[in-house]
């Protein structure tokens, strides 16, 4: 019974972080559009618009990571 309450609590965590991961990515796409329209309606100059491109680059390779991290979590627990 323990052995599956810590189980029920790995999936739980893993589930919470797969939420996370989609959160940001989903953001991270609306945020990095959104700035390139208004960047280019408002002129912005391009090194600062080129600043959300390194932010969003950011926010995806930390979604990569912990989507392989999930990834490397399932495959312990399958073993």
């Amino acid at each position: 019974m323990m052995q599956a309450m810590g189980e029920r609590e790995k999936d739980q965590q893993m589930a919470r972080k797969g939420r996370t991961a989609g959160v940001v990515i989903a953001a991270t796409m609306l945020i990095w559009l959104a700035a390139q329209w208004l960047g280019g309606q408002m002129g912005w100059p391009v090194r600062f618009v080129f600043l959300f491109d390194l932010a969003a680059i950011a926010a995806l390779i930390w979604a990569l990571v912990v989507t392989y991290q999930i990834w490397r979590l399932r495959q312990d627990n399958q073993r």
